[in-house]
């Protein structure tokens, strides 16, 4: 009897990933079958492993790779010394603040501080450098995505951090150990799994990047996403925009499954 009612209590979850999570993905599939005048074709497939998607595949994962990386390198020691602090809840909230805002207010934001009459600009100008080409650049792009995506890092590292035993980093200095060989050998090994989560929620939303590809980079840096939203809404090739859609999901089921825990 008591299974009986916890199947029960499964059933809006199993109805929400069936209507949420697995018929987009069959539909996603369903229109990668046609091609753009609506005939059943293979020939999306076949375009996807042209020069020019290949080049655009490349792309998103170099950029995606670069942007986790640059953002488990602050979010680290940030998270390390948020539990270090007083007050760290509060720290926390601060941190998290900003996912509250809308995603498309935030790139609007920086678009008023990089653009040429901006106070980045105006700082540049005061201290002798002069005005220079802020937005439309890699940097810009990488800039802006590492913030948005910083938070997402910093909670799973700093939930790791925090449940590690001190009793561990306290022997380790007993036995000698440095403060950089207890944490390469220690500390670091055992926060593996909240680097990899973070790594997980930065590096998947990270591939299909579109809205600040087109407003901070414009245009300059192109990504999976970005072709996408062009075929979906440009060029109205369903078919094609699905069939990079498909590939995406690939990748990042692949990407879960390496970055997965192995308990």
């Amino acid at each position: 009897m008591q299974n009986k009612g916890r199947n029960i209590y499964l059933i809006p979850y199993i109805l929400w990933l069936a209507l949420f999570v697995i018929a987009p993905i069959i539909l996603i599939f369903y229109y990668s079958l046609f091609d753009i005048e609506g005939n059943v074709s293979f020939v999306n497939y076949e375009k996807f492993f042209s020069p020019v998607y290949l080049r655009m595949t490349v792309s998103s994962f170099w950029y995606a790779f670069l942007i986790t990386v640059l953002t488990l390198l602050i979010s680290y020691p940030t998270a390390y010394l948020l539990t270090k602090t007083k007050h760290k809840q509060l720290w926390l909230l601060l941190i998290i603040l900003p996912t509250w805002i809308n995603l498309l207010l935030k790139a609007y934001a920086f678009l008023g501080i990089f653009g040429t009459y901006g106070p980045t600009n105006a700082f540049l100008d005061f201290i002798g450098i002069g005005t220079k080409q802020i937005l439309f650049t890699d940097f810009s792009f990488l800039f802006v995505s590492i913030y948005i995506f910083i938070p997402f890092m910093i909670l799973p590292i700093y939930n790791a951090i925090e449940e590690l035993n001190p009793s561990l980093m306290d022997a380790s200095r007993d036995l000698g150990a440095s403060s950089w060989t207890t944490f390469r050998r220690v500390v670091f090994p055992l926060t593996l799994d909240g680097v990899k989560s973070g790594c997980q929620a930065v590096f998947i939303p990270a591939l299909s990047l579109f809205m600040i590809t087109r407003l901070i980079a414009g245009n300059r840096v192109i990504t999976l996403g970005t072709a996408i939203e062009e075929h979906f809404l440009v060029t109205q090739d369903w078919g094609m925009g699905s069939t990079i859609a498909v590939f995406l999901i690939i990748a990042m089921v692949l990407i879960m499954i390496l970055t997965g825990s192995r308990k």
